[in-house]
């Protein structure tokens, strides 16, 4: 079972969550906070699997109490802007990815799924953007180079950067699971990555994906 809990300023927003979540088959909400200060405390007594975090909220924002409880729990970020700065720092303090509101509800229970089984998910309607400005923030932490990185390990980190998941790489390469899984264990400890947010931003960087098209 995926427990869940729901950080949102809006009462009216977290119940519509709350339906949600609890209707879907093998997730269960199992706690709601209405500031950035209850998210930590609610995610440290309950140690959710997945937490659907606001950014903008009273007493301390959802940056702060995603960098709080990064290590206890996967953080999605759930925002009304595309382009709402606070995003690009969501995932400097550790979030595994980020939502607009307006994401269709099968999408955003596919995607709790997705980050709870330890992958990062940008919505895809903006991962370009998201990447480029990141890559331009001033201050920044850089990932390291690609020396090092093999051809085929260069190729999985394309896929990555263009969305794709471990089964889809799989079958694109017309390799097993296991593999695709080495693939990405090596790629995250030769670049220094915490996850496969970082991933897709070295991808970027490096010029191995082109913000451009």
């Amino acid at each position: 079972m995926i427990r869940v809990v729901i950080a949102d300023d809006q009462a009216l927003l977290r119940g519509s969550f709350r339906v949600l979540v609890d209707s879907e088959p093998g997730l269960v909400v199992v706690g709601e906070a209405a500031t950035g200060v209850e998210a930590v405390s609610v995610a440290m007594e309950q140690r959710p699997d997945v937490v659907l975090m606001d950014v903008r909220m009273p007493e301390m924002d959802g940056i702060e109490a995603t960098r709080r409880i990064k290590d206890v729990s996967r953080v999605l970020v759930v925002t009304m802007f595309d382009l709402d700065a606070y995003v690009y720092d969501a995932l400097r303090a550790g979030a595994s990815g980020f939502l607009l509101k307006d994401t269709p509800p099968a999408d955003l229970l596919a995607a709790i799924r997705v980050v709870a089984g330890g992958e990062a998910l940008l919505a895809p309607t903006v991962t370009r953007r998201l990447i480029e400005q990141f890559a331009r923030t001033p201050g920044v932490p850089r990932v390291k180079g690609l020396e090092g990185v093999t051809e085929r390990e260069r190729e999985v980190l394309t896929l990555i950067a263009r969305g794709l998941s471990n089964h889809e790489i799989a079958d694109h390469l017309q390799v097993g699971m296991a593999t695709v899984k080495t693939h990405i264990t090596r790629l995250l400890a030769k670049l220094e990555a915490r996850d496969r947010a970082q991933l897709v931003i070295a991808a970027y960087e490096s010029g191995l994906v082109s913000t451009a098209g």
